[in-house]
């Protein structure tokens, strides 16, 4: 079983900082492993993606912004946020991701039907940046 979930969400004003982690387990490393967020409607955007090798990918939206790093003896992930914006704001979900690199997943722009064929995930975790 793959099991995933987020902490580190919360409220923070425009051009603030915020860390997510996540809790992974039952993974292999055929697997990335990605920050999702879905902000309205049922999509779920990619935002930021690592695999066994540490080799990482970003959402042009992020990218200079974010910073996904993970602890692969303690079966930790995280998303480091600086200089968040308005926009930024969503609920933001870990993922794990059979096959595709870290620049798919993070490139990845999943519809909520979809999404339990692209991977698994975490419960969420909202984001909330003000202005």
């Amino acid at each position: 079983q793959v099991r995933l979930r987020e902490s580190g969400g919360g409220s923070v004003q425009s051009g603030g900082s915020l860390t997510l982690s996540c809790a992974v387990s039952g993974y292999t490393k055929q697997y990335s492993l990605g920050w999702f967020r879905q902000a309205s409607g049922n999509e779920r955007e990619g935002v930021a993606a690592i695999d066994s090798d540490n080799r990482t990918g970003y959402a042009d939206s992020v990218k200079g912004r974010f910073t996904i790093s993970q602890d692969i003896a303690k079966n930790t992930l995280h998303l480091q946020m600086d200089s968040l914006k308005p926009e930024d704001t969503a609920m933001y979900f870990c993922a794990a991701v059979p096959r595709l690199s870290a620049a798919a997943v993070a490139g990845a722009k999943i519809p909520g039907e979809e999404s339990g064929d692209f991977g698994y995930w975490g419960q969420g975790t909202q984001i909330t940046v003000s202005s």
